[in-house]
Order: C-alpha cells, then structure tokens, then sequence
C-alpha cells in the first residue's frame, strides 16, 4: 500500500499538488476499500473514522482532484450516484463493469476485450483511443434464478 500511496504522492506533486493528511487519508480509504466502488458518503463516512477533523467538502474536493488527475475513475452505474475507482498500474485501461438493473449488483470485468477494436479504429480512422470505458446494462444470474424460481 505505502509503494501506490508513494506513486500517488508523486502523481500529485508532478502537477502542483501536495498528498496533504486530508487527501492521503481519502486515498488510503479508497486503497483498503478498492474492491468497493465506494461513493464520496461512503468514502467520507470510512475517513471520518481515521481523521474525524475531516469534512465532507474536502472529501469531495479531494475525489474530485484524483479523478482530474486520473488516479481515479469517477463512475456512474445509472442510479445518478457517482462512485470512485482507483486506477491501476497493471492495465492500460480502464476495467469494465456488469451492472444488474434490478438488484443494483456489479460484478468487474478484469480482461480487456476492446483492444481489437481500438486498432481497428486506429487503423480505419486514424483516430488513437488513449482511454474507454464499457458498462453493460441487464440482469445478473441471481435476479434470473430468482425471477424464474417464482415462475
């Protein structure tokens, strides 16, 4: 963990910034949490337990930095709460999420499958993708069995 908060430190300083207690204890919420795509209320309720001095503007104001600086990925799953995702080191993009409609569920995919298309694109329209993104939209398995339990 101190190795990726390190990477981040510098990160911030490269562009003007300094990785204050505020912002390091936003960030190390967000490490301890990685798997959780946690919102800003989520995120400020786990730092107030670690740093009760710290408010919820400065989180925000925190999140907000991280996701301009590309530390982190600010993602909406179409219930118009934004949530937060770290980026990782070991893949040129972005993970893509399975998102359920009806449970709310989201399950992660790590592989990347639109690389094909990134250099079909690249070659076709000369246009270089440095970033994407790809959420899907259904029902996940357990909403299936469920629903088809009730049938």
């Amino acid at each position: 963990m101190e190795a990726r908060i390190e990477k981040i430190k510098q990160q911030l300083q490269s562009q003007g910034y300094k990785l204050t207690p505020q912002r390091e204890a936003t960030v190390r919420v967000l490490l301890e949490n990685e798997e959780d795509h946690l919102s800003a209320e989520d995120v400020f309720m786990l730092v107030k337990e670690i740093a009760p001095e710290i408010g919820l503007a400065t989180v925000y104001r925190t999140l907000e930095l991280l996701s301009e600086l590309h530390v982190v990925e600010k993602l909406n799953f179409g219930d118009g709460v934004a949530r937060y995702d770290l980026r990782t080191d070991s893949s040129k993009h972005h993970h893509h999420h399975l998102i359920c409609v009806q449970c709310g569920s989201m399950e992660e995919i790590m592989e990347d499958w639109l690389i094909p298309l990134e250099e079909r694109l690249e070659q076709e329209y000369g246009f270089h993708v440095i970033d994407h993104r790809l959420d899907f939209q259904g029902i996940c398995r357990r909403c299936r069995e469920s629903r088809e339990s009730d049938e």
